[in-house]
């Protein structure tokens, strides 16, 4: 296992803007595990899905279904909580606070008052004022960094370069996987550089499997983190099994089963302690299950950290 995730880090193009992702990153975490801050939890949330590019200069790619929305509204219940949220999103996919806002098409939110001046709808003014607010509070408190991604190679590298940094943070530090990462990947250096030509008939592609990260976050990049990792399957009859199974083979603290149709409903946190169904307040049209989600897992990682110290 070991090899292949050396192999596929090696024969992976390099980050862009890798240098300066790097001293942001530093710096927000220097700034919240310093005293300054009072030494805050932080947790990194990843989001989206991420995609398999098919060439080098990629025209065509496959693509993993993710809104973010998901990854979203936790980040924003994180920062309520206090933590300092690292939010490592797809390109394109929902973002923190701006759930509330239309996004098809946003354009909706404003409307010109002369042929210079521009103002947000009196409709949406509330929802508006409301986003700006709390997006500019969070980065003005230094308590939320955003690192996007879109493909597969990015995604792992950024992930690696997050747990390896965040190693000295120990068991103040969470991660909360709810990013669909692909199973399957064409390697880089099989891939053609151009464009596939589309006039020479049907196209055989063979994937390899992408290397089960999750393994050597926990067992070499991050030992002492909090770790979330989530599980969807559209069939509900396997879901459980399956995460209890990811539970164990990964030795997660918890895995957050979810199953397609019913995800925005409910969800099973499973772990070693049994299983917990959370729901979203039903007579609360406002209410979300990842209110009472990060609520179980911010009270599961306070107890995670005073067992560590204790």
């Amino acid at each position: 296992m070991e090899d292949e995730i050396s192999s596929f880090f090696e024969s992976s193009p390099p980050l862009k803007n890798m240098k300066e992702t790097t001293e942001n990153l530093n710096q927000f975490i220097e700034l919240n595990s310093s005293g300054f801050s009072g030494g805050r939890r932080i947790v990194c949330v990843t989001s989206g899905g991420t995609t398999v590019p098919l060439e080098q200069r990629c025209v065509r790619y496959i693509d993993n279904f993710s809104s973010g929305n998901r990854g979203a509204a936790s980040t924003e219940n994180f920062v309520k909580a206090g933590y300092a949220v690292i939010f490592l999103y797809r390109r394109g996919t929902c973002q923190p606070y701006c759930r509330s806002l239309p996004d098809d098409p946003f354009l909706e939110c404003f409307e010109f008052t002369d042929k210079t001046n521009i103002q947000v709808h009196k409709s949406h003014l509330e929802a508006v004022k409301m986003a700006v607010m709390d997006q500019q509070a969070a980065v003005a408190e230094g308590r939320l960094l955003k690192l996007p991604f879109s493909t597969i190679y990015e995604y792992l590298q950024m992930l690696r370069l997050i747990a390896t940094a965040l190693k000295d943070v120990g068991p103040c530090s969470m991660f909360y996987l709810a990013a669909a990462v692909s199973d399957f990947y064409v390697p880089w250096e099989s891939m053609t550089e151009h464009k596939i030509e589309s006039g020479s008939g049907p196209l055989d592609i063979r994937l390899a499997q992408v290397p089960k990260m999750l393994s050597i976050l926990r067992s070499n990049w991050a030992q002492k983190a909090f770790c979330i990792s989530f599980k969807l399957e559209t069939d509900s009859k396997i879901l459980i099994e399956k995460a209890t199974k990811a539970l164990r083979k990964y030795k997660v603290h918890a895995v957050v089963a979810n199953e397609l149709s019913t995800r925005k409903e409910e969800v099973v946190v499973v772990s070693s302690s049994g299983n917990v169904v959370v729901r979203r307040e039903c007579d609360k049209p406002e209410s979300i299950v990842e209110d009472n989600l990060i609520r179980l897992i911010v009270d599961r990682h306070s107890t995670y950290i005073k067992e560590y110290h204790s």
